[in-house]
């Protein structure tokens, strides 16, 4: 709790705080006790992909208001809507983080991470240096255009349920059911797990 300026103090430099400064920074204070958990997909196709997913992860633990509490094992994926062999695999994981930032305040972190690694949005299922997807906040159900929750194909797409299940077995995707079961029903077809690559939970 943030203590008023109070008599007795000689400091010249030290003025009384506000009562209302007072009481915002203690509500900031009970927000931040109160975090909501976000679970965040990413991937790279090209250059350094492990070296670029590690920098998206300390990126995001960088961000005030976010700590990355898990990391997914590292999986390689076949690249979606392009003729094999056109694009370089992709290197995916999921972390798992707690947040007091709201959805759009953390999409907009995503995209800045995305642009910070030169990330091009030239075309659809295009290649990319970094992909960072918001695939679940807490347990929101929205079709808000602008950022659709839970993440509208996470249910449907293994690179994205085996790391998530990796870290959190009993997770379950909003509205669409565990993760477990829903890995069950997708092909891992050209989705392999990299157990000799490594991603660091920031310390």
């Amino acid at each position: 709790m943030t203590r008023p300026f109070t008599a007795g103090q000689t400091d010249p430099t030290v003025q009384p705080v506000p009562a209302a400064v007072v009481e915002k920074v203690d509500a900031a204070d009970t927000t931040l006790h109160n975090p909501k958990r976000a679970v965040i997909s990413i991937g790279s196709n090209l250059g350094n992909r492990l070296e670029t997913l590690q920098g998206a992860i300390d990126a995001l633990e960088d961000t005030p208001g976010v700590r990355v509490k898990a990391v997914s094992p590292v999986y390689e994926t076949e690249p979606w809507g392009v003729e094999p062999g056109s694009q370089p695999s992709y290197f995916n994981a999921v972390v798992v983080l707690k947040t007091t930032l709201p959805p759009s305040s953390l999409l907009e972190r995503a995209h800045a991470v995305e642009e910070a690694f030169h990330r091009v949005r030239d075309e659809r299922w295009g290649a990319r240096t970094l992909d960072v997807d918001i695939v679940a906040y807490a347990d929101v159900v929205s079709d808000d255009p602008s950022l659709t929750l839970p993440h509208p194909r996470a249910h449907e797409r293994a690179f994205v349920l085996a790391p998530w299940h990796d870290v959190e077995p009993g997770a379950q995707v909003p509205g669409r059911g565990p993760v477990a079961e829903l890995l069950d029903t997708v092909s891992r077809e050209g989705v392999a797990a990299r157990e000799d690559l490594e991603l660091q939970l920031p310390e």
